[in-house]
């Protein structure tokens, strides 16, 4: 195996070790994770760290993951998640786990919208966290259930990684947008499946019940108090409209697309989102400059690890990119002669483990055409191996340490990010892999 190979290995068991057994904050984990992979470069380490550096302070994810836990925190401070939450919780508090239920739904829907892993954990978190919180959710299993859901952001078609695989050059040739797409609609109703069937997990081990009649305000009454609250999802809703669907095509055709282009979605709806906050919560926010001061200082604890958590993951990721990283999977894969089930199981494991510190689009862009082709020649179906890469992908909005989802949920839930780490990996990580393995020989049905 490659330099870079090793240093992906060395990478993942750095950050476990520092994190787990020897029980140190994440965010320091990860700046030790970083220095680790860089050492790989012998004498261009320096070289290196300013790559990474570079390339981790110009993604945007990292603001908008900053942008949403302030966000998270001025709604609940100001009482605008209150008021919805007694909207929703007049409708379906006297469900077992309904917010659960809701939040996963809610997930898939966003998703098939807006293909984004961050900005679905950030979008249903701000609603549906505060909510099962009050309705008996422990707050590191809500957090959990949020960032096992982002997935959905990804694998639901037609996703950033949906084109970046289809438009490669070994995939291209075997495999049109026409027969992906319903292809992967049935592949990503599997994942959807199985997260609901996550939520009934949960909603029985923790024994969550239904909400205290006491404390289910009448439909009307809430609806009254609480509507203006919902213009909040305003902020959601300009920035999918403009940029995705019917009117981000005539917009494109009226301004052009270099202008267009410059329209980013995921910075655009924290942006509105913390816009319509501070009107809608204007009543109880500070009014002098040392209140102020109070206000935001209290946020402070929440960004040390989560902010030098996404900086580092996404340096790690372009480091590991710099070494080979690609080339040299190439080569490993290239290496295996076996049954299409076995082949699968292995495509999927590599992809998971690279989806660990990269996004799930830089993913597809390092080993989706390798994954693809080495499936291929294994005997599986063109169609099949396709699902097989883009499910196995979607892993990345759930695989600690480095998704920028995980740090969005235990943001707005306000608890440590490395409590939701085994049960991300038990109950999302390894069964969505297992979806994406059986997929490969034909086991799950997927149309093809």
């Amino acid at each position: 195996m490659g330099t870079a190979v090793w240093a992906l290995i060395a990478y993942i068991g750095t950050i476990v070790v520092w994190s787990v057994p020897l029980k140190r904050g994440i965010g320091e984990a990860m700046v030790v994770g970083f220095l680790v992979v860089c050492a790989f470069g012998g004498p261009d380490v320096l070289d290196l760290v300013l790559v990474g550096l570079q390339a981790a302070f110009s993604q945007e994810i990292v603001f908008a993951a900053l942008a949403f836990t302030f966000i998270g925190f001025l709604l609940a401070s100001t009482g605008v998640i209150d008021r919805q939450v007694d909207i929703l919780n007049s409708l379906l508090g006297r469900f077992r786990g309904g917010a659960g239920y809701v939040a996963t739904v809610g997930s898939a829907l966003f998703g098939s919208v807006a293909h984004s892993g961050s900005a679905n954990a950030a979008t249903m978190g701000t609603v549906a966290i505060p909510w099962m919180k009050r309705s008996q959710w422990p707050p590191h299993v809500a957090a959990t259930l949020i960032a096992g859901n982002a997935g959905n952001g990804t694998v639901i078609p037609p996703s950033a990684s949906f084109f970046i695989l289809i438009g490669t050059a070994t995939v291209a040739p075997l495999v049109s947008v026409d027969a992906l797409l319903p292809a992967m609609f049935a592949a990503a109703g599997w994942c959807v499946l199985w997260r609901l069937i996550v939520v009934f997990i949960f909603v029985r081990r923790h024994k969550i019940g239904r909400v205290d009649r006491s404390d289910i305000m009448p439909f009307v009454k809430a609806f009254a108090r609480g509507w203006t609250s919902f213009l909040l999802f305003l902020g959601i809703v300009i920035p999918v409209l403009v940029t995705l669907g019917p009117t981000g095509e005539a917009l494109i055709g009226a301004l052009g697309e270099d202008v267009m282009d410059t329209v980013s979605i995921v910075v655009w709806i924290p942006v509105l989102l913390l816009l319509f906050a501070l009107v809608l919560g204007r009543k109880k926010l500070p009014r002098t400059g040392a209140a102020w001061y109070g206000f935001v200082a209290k946020t402070a604890p929440r960004y040390r690890d989560i902010g030098a958590t996404l900086v580092f993951a996404f340096a790690g990721g372009a480091v590991l990119t710099e070494l080979g990283l690609a080339d040299q999977l190439s080569a490993v894969l290239n290496g295996f002669d076996a049954s299409p089930l076995v082949m699968s199981v292995v495509v999927a494991v590599l992809v998971v483990l690279v989806a660990g510190p990269l996004s799930s689009t830089a993913t597809i862009a390092t080993i989706g055409g390798i994954g693809f082709s080495v499936l291929v020649v294994a005997g599986v179906d063109p169609i099949l191996a396709a699902c097989v890469v883009l499910v196995a992908a979607s892993t990345e909005g759930a695989s600690p340490p480095g998704a920028s989802a995980i740090y969005i949920a235990t943001g707005i839930a306000g608890v440590n990010p490395v409590k939701t780490f085994v049960p991300l990996i038990v109950l999302y990580v390894l069964p969505i892999l297992l979806i994406a393995a059986l997929i490969g020989p034909g086991w799950l049905p997927v149309p093809h």
